[in-house]
């Protein structure tokens, strides 16, 4: 269940990849869904009409980095609805894909990744995706936002442990 760290064309790299109990189409809402996206992805998500070159905004109602924005932009890159899904998210690219599982008629593979903009931030991104990715679990399972209390500093330490840079702000740090 842990990401790892990555290069992909010159840039620092977070791959994850989660087997899901739910069809293609149920986690592609959760993942295209503004309403289903509040519940386990890190930012409000607002976007007029999903096509590639779409504009996207993104509003952290609780910034906990001190001088960092409380809105960022992005836009569609690719969309081939109901298996890929890529933006930008600030200057990061975000990939999901989703593929179903041969002889599973209500699971999937989701693969995400993260193209980072900076090295240093790849042990801390990786936690938060990590957090992300269980919230979003989660909430497909029905158990809400059932991450509350998760040691993210324990996935963050382990994410160093296992290769991924550090040095980034921290949040509450």
């Amino acid at each position: 269940m842990y990401g790892a760290y990555d290069t992909i064309d010159d840039r620092p790299a977070l791959r994850f990849e989660r087997r899901l109990s739910h069809p293609v189409e149920t986690v592609w809402r959760a993942i295209t869904e503004s309403d289903e996206l509040v519940h386990w992805f890190p930012s409000r998500v607002e976007v007029d009409e999903l096509h590639p070159g779409a504009g996207m905004t993104f509003r952290f109602e609780h910034m906990p980095l001190e001088g960092m924005p409380s809105t960022i932009s992005g836009r569609v890159t690719e969309l081939d609805p109901p298996h890929l899904f890529a933006f930008y998210w600030g200057e990061d690219h975000l990939r999901f894909e989703l593929e179903p599982v041969a002889g599973a008629e209500h699971a999937c593979v989701l693969r995400l990744t993260v193209l980072l903009d900076e090295r240093e931030k790849a042990a801390r991104d990786s936690a938060g995706w990590h957090v992300c990715l269980d919230r979003l679990d989660a909430l497909l399972a029905g158990r809400g936002e059932a991450s509350e209390g998760q040691d993210w500093r324990g996935l963050y330490e382990e994410y160093q442990r296992r290769g991924a840079p550090a040095g980034a702000p921290i949040p509450g740090e």
